[in-house]
């Protein structure tokens, strides 16, 4: 309930700004949805108009729904659990798992699987009993993320990506071998006028920055870098690295394999045959850092490459050493 003693203002607005607690805030777009749905009552009558004036003197009573169950269904799905509390579950989702329902991956999602985790530690996003999802990573991309199990945990966490207030890494081997050891992409990405499933370089498009650094060389295949997110565009790393000539080996969109006439002898080029039948973007979020939500205690998280991965990179490794030994042999 909140009484109206303060000069005029949309209802909505000032809703927003007068009930909810911090464990518990109501967003303006979760109050406004309520009040379509005639849950507003204002001196006992039904208000649905969000943008209404205040009247001074007026009690406001919002009426909160209980939590229905989410539209998608629970799935029995192994997921890699680095922490849980009763407001957020931070995991290591595995390559080949979609984040969330959508057309042509209706089940066999992360959803699904927290739903079928979580049960009813879920208390409500937004009145669905539903995971909060604040961050995505593509189907083929592994590594770490934060999702949220309350509504308050989630109306902070996303506050924090908007502010860019987190640490976000993600290591890739790419391809080629760059002079600089470190660098910035700046440019802006949008959906792709000719294809819709790719994201481009487009003037158009949403600010994006990635800041990179070399973490090895493997001549003269490609490199190991790891890459800091300053934003969180659709296939940011993907789209920036391949920019700049460094696509992420294994990328069926953006990837561009070097032909194996550009290899300097047969050694390299037997080698990179191989790599060049890698099944997925070799691309893991490696670490994530952030307060948490709640309590505002910092928490950090590293995992290491998966096991496709690392075994690509062991590819490389002995590649780039046959290729030594043969260059030795041969002198």
């Amino acid at each position: 309930m909140a009484a109206a003693n303060t000069p005029a203002d949309r209802i909505d607005r000032f809703l927003a700004a007068n009930i909810g607690t911090p464990s518990q805030p109501l967003s303006r777009s979760r109050i406004k949805a309520l009040i379509l749905a005639g849950q507003l009552n204002e001196d006992d009558h039904t208000l649905t108009d969000p943008s209404a004036t205040v009247k001074p003197g007026s009690n406001y009573v919002l009426m909160l729904p209980p939590p229905v169950n989410a539209l998608p269904k629970a799935e029995n799905i192994a997921l890699d659990i680095l922490f849980e509390d009763q407001h957020l579950i931070v995991l290591n989702k595995q390559a080949g798992l979609v984040v969330h329902p959508a057309p042509g991956s209706l089940t066999g999602t992360l959803v699904n699987a927290l739903i079928a985790h979580c049960g009813p530690s879920l208390t409500g996003i937004g009145g669905v009993m539903r995971p909060g999802i604040v961050h995505r990573l593509d189907k083929d991309t592994s590594g770490t993320m934060v999702v949220a199990k309350t509504d308050a945990a989630h109306h902070r966490l996303t506050e924090m990506f908007a502010a860019h207030d987190l640490d976000r890494r993600y290591q890739a081997l790419v391809w080629g071998n760059s002079v600089e050891r470190a660098g910035i992409v700046n440019q802006p990405i949008g959906r792709a006028s000719y294809d819709r499933k790719r994201q481009a370089i487009t003037t158009k498009g949403r600010h994006a920055v990635t800041h990179w650094r070399l973490l090895r060389l493997f001549p003269p295949f490609g490199s190991h870098i790891e890459c800091r997110l300053e934003t969180g565009r659709t296939h940011q790393i993907r789209v920036h690295m391949a920019h700049i000539g460094h696509s992420v080996i294994g990328d069926q969109l953006y990837g561009r394999a070097p032909r194996l006439g550009q290899m300097p002898d047969n050694s390299a080029r037997t080698g990179l045959s191989q790599m060049r039948n890698f099944g997925r973007q070799a691309l893991h979020a490696s670490h994530l850092s952030f307060a948490h939500p709640i309590t505002s205690e910092p928490m950090s998280f590293k995992t290491p490459f998966p096991r496709d991965i690392a075994s690509l990179l062991v590819l490389i490794e002995l590649n780039v050493a046959r290729r030594a030994k043969g260059s030795h042999y041969s002198q």
